[in-house]
């Protein structure tokens, strides 16, 4: 488990609330960003895959709400993910668990490109992307209560200091995720960082829509598929770290 900080007083404290408070709110207002967009080379076939079958998965980002009922061919409940990477979790769930929709936000190309090679190689229709910062898709395009799930599967633990500020998981991001969510919604976050387990646990503790669905962190959950991503970090000694929450 990790170790608890010591304990801050006074204007130390007052200080750090304060930092947390305003690294929150430039992650919400756009004057910071939890990803930076590197170029990652698109392969060939990636490219295809978005000339061909781009406009049936990949939606636009607009300031409006999205209408659910209109994006996929069955009405179920939705499932958001955050940066899905190249997408080899996010299909095997789509396809183990279809009685959910997806709505996978990422903002690589490539990693875009093989989503869409998968989707169309497995057949599967439960499964819609957008490609732009997952915040303000939180904030412009998805309304209030409408989520059934939220996935955040190893983001960026950001780990210098200086840095933390472009944390995924701070206090108000997770208020605004937990405002999405329906009653019994689900909040899955996984990292192999244990220093970030430990950040995005106190995150979502302060959040009281939120409650661990476990005491602290959460067993692994059967139908999350292992990715090599994963496989390498237990390879380099690290070990998984998963916390799942329930809207109260």
């Amino acid at each position: 488990m990790p170790q608890a900080e010591p304990k801050r007083d006074g204007p130390e404290a007052a200080e750090v609330s304060a930092g947390a408070q305003k690294e929150g709110k430039g992650l919400l207002d756009g004057s910071i960003h939890s990803f930076v967009l590197r170029s990652g080379r698109l392969t060939e076939a990636q490219r295809r895959a978005i000339g061909r079958f781009g406009a049936k998965y990949i939606l636009p980002f607009t300031e409006a709400h999205l209408d659910l009922d209109s994006l996929f061919p069955d009405k179920k409940p939705l499932v958001l993910e955050i940066g899905f990477g190249m997408g080899q979790a996010t299909w095997q769930i789509a396809q183990e668990r279809a009685q959910f929709n997806y709505l996978g936000i990422e903002v690589h190309t490539p990693g875009v490109g093989r989503l869409i090679i998968d989707l169309e190689r497995h057949g599967l229709g439960n499964v819609r992307i957008i490609q732009h910062d997952a915040i303000e898709v939180l904030k412009t395009m998805v309304s209030p209560e409408s989520l059934a799930g939220i996935h955040v599967f190893y983001p960026d633990p950001w780990p210098k200091k200086r840095h933390h500020k472009r944390r995924l998981m701070q206090d108000t991001v997770v208020a605004l995720m937990a405002e999405k969510l329906a009653a019994g919604g689900y909040l899955y976050f996984v990292t192999d960082i244990e220093e970030y387990a430990s950040h995005a646990r106190a995150a979502l503790d302060s959040c009281a829509a939120l409650r661990n669905q476990f005491e602290g962190y959460a067993p692994h959950q059967a139908w999350r598929p292992e990715t090599k991503f994963e496989h390498f970090a237990k390879d380099s000694g690290r070990g998984t770290f998963e916390l799942l929450y329930i809207k109260r």
